[in-house]
């Protein structure tokens, strides 16, 4: 599904990788109603692709042996009804995460990357957070305890009120350059933030970007991420995430 395309340096490698790994979170979380509908377990063998275009799909797995490129784990559908969505989403993810690094060292041995190289690729990748971590909220749970260790645990708690809700979405992870002249709110600090990571792509906080909280499962996402400006973000009394939107019961 990817024939023809052939990263051959680690920073390439590294680009593809970001691709698929940002295409794979989009399915697990803010596109997780289609990419449930479409694992059907009365259908065949399927498999969740992520492309470097940061598409994804869920398809059968190649019919060429051996591939093109590894496949991911085979038979995802079956389990979706056998299991609690969020254990079957978690194990999506996991081995999502297995497929991601198994195609990166891929390209890494097929292109000859020597010990430095591997080195350094794995690095890259380590920095970020997994898919596990980001589908079952890890990634903001070991923020918030690095967050504890300096004293700032308090003020990652929320407020129910609108006020609270305006202030911490549309002010506490703005930019600088929207007006409100980089003073963290309530004694929150730029190295707080630095250990939150975007619910929907998996990035860490930056201050040049506008961020928000869901008030249900109380993940940041960039505004971009889920499609929320900061003058839309001072009208919203409760702020619900696609995901914690789309949730509902299932037979």
């Amino acid at each position: 599904m990817d024939a023809g395309y052939n990263p051959r340096t680690v920073e390439e490698v590294f680009r593809d990788f970001k691709g698929r790994r940002a295409a794979l979170i989009k399915a697990l979380t803010t596109d997780v109603e289609e990419f449930y509908q479409q694992c059907d377990p009365e259908k065949e063998n399927l498999c969740l692709y992520g492309f470097p275009s940061e598409q994804w799909e869920v398809n059968l797995p190649a019919e060429e042996v051996p591939p093109e490129l590894p496949e991911p784990a085979l038979g995802i559908n079956f389990a979706r009804d056998g299991m609690q969505d969020k254990d079957w989403l978690s194990l999506v993810a996991v081995h999502s995460d297995a497929w991601l690094l198994a195609v990166a060292f891929y390209f890494g041995a097929r292109f000859g990357f020597d010990k430095a190289d591997r080195k350094r690729l794995f690095n890259m990748i380590n920095d970020l957070p997994t898919i596990f971590e980001v589908v079952t909220g890890m990634a903001k749970k070991q923020g918030k305890e690095k967050s504890s260790v300096s004293n700032h645990s308090s003020n990652k708690s929320k407020s129910n009120s609108k006020r609270g809700s305006e202030s911490k979405n549309s002010k506490a992870m703005q930019s600088k350059d929207e007006g409100d002249e980089g003073v963290p709110l309530e004694g929150e600090d730029e190295e707080e933030h630095e250990e939150t990571f975007c619910g929907a792509c998996g990035e860490s906080y930056t201050s040049d970007e506008f961020w928000i909280c869901c008030d249900i499962c109380e993940k940041w996402f960039h505004g971009k991420c889920v499609k929320i400006t900061p003058a839309r973000a001072e009208h919203i009394k409760q702020y619900k995430c696609p995901s914690c939107s789309n949730k509902r019961a299932r037979p």
